[in-house]
């Protein structure tokens, strides 16, 4: 390798390790059953200024501070629904991956079940209003005949 193909190469790793920046808190837990909630939580929680990011893979401030919330939140010993509690009356349902069910989220969870079944009953009615393929080639076969032999009719009519 020359020394110009060494200084690229260099470079190349230089641009793509600075490049590729992941989330990291080292945050200390005295259990692990509240890292293991904490992993669990950050996962769950959504990013309020992210479109769609959870907690964990979020590297904007506010996700920053609400990781730091979660830890503290844990150490104090809240249980995982205090914690949503909090985080969805500090930010609103949109903070949560999967919204409870509740009247502000009825569309959320019913509307695919009501589409699917509006789509379903749609589709009996189609399917039952449509004649059997034998009865409509029959009904067309007479049809057929009938205007054969009207046509026949009317040029016998005309030859004599």
């Amino acid at each position: 390798m020359t020394l110009i193909n060494r200084c690229f190469f260099l470079l190349f790793l230089f641009i793509t390790a600075t490049s590729a920046q992941a989330v990291v808190d080292l945050y200390e837990f005295d259990d692990p059953s509240l890292r293991e909630r904490y992993l669990v939580l950050v996962d769950e929680l959504r990013c309020p200024k992210c479109q769609n990011q959870n907690l964990s893979g979020s590297d904007s401030p506010i996700a920053s501070d609400l990781r730091r919330e979660l830890h503290r939140l844990l150490q104090e010993g809240q249980s995982d629904e205090e914690i949503k509690d909090y985080m969805v009356a500090r930010y609103g349902d949109y903070v949560l991956y999967r919204p409870r069910l509740g009247a502000k989220t009825l569309l959320l969870w019913g509307g695919p079940i009501a589409l699917l079944l509006l789509g379903l009953i749609v589709a009996f009615f189609i399917f039952r209003r449509q004649a059997p393929v034998e009865q409509t080639v029959e009904i067309d076969k007479e049809r057929l005949d009938e205007i054969l032999r009207e046509a026949r009719e009317e040029k016998e009519k005309d030859q004599n």
